[in-house]
């Protein structure tokens, strides 16, 4: 299938065919692909958990309300955000930027580069991620306001905002996930409807993580999709300026 073809074909589907199983390797593939999507900064604050054992898919349709698309699905990919992890994201794209710049980058230009990322990963980006009980957004925004009444300047620095950012990027991971999914015509459904404790104990996950959505996955069963696909008229989303 061509794109178009790919996009056309996925579909929420909720209702699976139980006795089609899909493989779990090309299901891995797919979330290998997924981990090509861009994020801000590249900073790649997030995880995935590949659920195929029996047991713990049942805590988890459980705990996503006991819907069709949970109790019948095959396996489950559940995205988490980990914005907890930012020192080490940061310190690792750091080290493999000097070694990018030190390979692809003129001689003459690559001590600046290479300070430049120090700058960026090793100071900047662990300011940004921190997380104080709301305080230190209060202090990058505070710094942002006075800095923007002289030049233009990203002004999303409140915790809250910056915890957007982490899920907005992990989001695009799970797009990416579902369209390579597509692309070997398996199924998939995007669940926001689950109770976060109960996946959060299922999974052992730490507290810091976050549950960014949970994809259930298997080949649609006649009656698995809900009718036609509506979408708002193309002339109510697009602005050319």
């Amino acid at each position: 299938m061509n794109l178009k073809e790919i996009l056309n074909y996925r579909r929420a589907v909720r209702l699976y065919d139980e006795t089609q199983p899909i493989e779990t390797e090309k299901v891995r593939e797919c979330l290998e692909l997924a981990q090509l999507a861009p994020t801000s900064s590249n900073m790649q604050l997030w995880e995935a958990y590949h659920v195929t054992d029996k047991s713990v898919l049942a805590k988890l349709t459980e705990a996503c309300l006991s819907q069709s698309a949970a109790k019948t699905a095959q396996q489950m990919m559940v995205f988490v955000t980990r914005q907890d992890l930012y020192k080490e994201r940061a310190k690792a794209i750091l080290e493999f930027e000097k070694g990018n710049v030190q390979r692809n980058s003129p001689s003459e230009r690559q001590a600046k580069r290479i300070k430049d990322r120090e700058t960026y990963y090793g100071k900047l980006m662990p300011f940004l991620y921190r997380r104080c009980f709301g305080l230190l957004g209060w202090v990058r925004k505070i710094m942002v306001l006075s800095i923007g009444l002289f030049r233009p300047i990203v002004r999303q620095v409140s915790e809250a905002e910056v915890r957007t950012v982490v899920h907005k990027s992990c989001a695009l991971a799970v797009q990416t996930f579902m369209i390579a999914m597509a692309e070997k015509q398996y199924d998939t459904c995007p669940l926001e409807g689950f109770d976060s404790k109960l996946v959060k104990k299922a999974l052992k996950l730490p507290s810091d993580t976050e549950i960014n959505m949970i994809i259930t996955c298997g080949i649609r069963k006649e009656g698995g999709i809900w009718g036609e696909r509506f979408r708002v008229p193309f002339e109510e989303v697009y602005h050319r300026v």
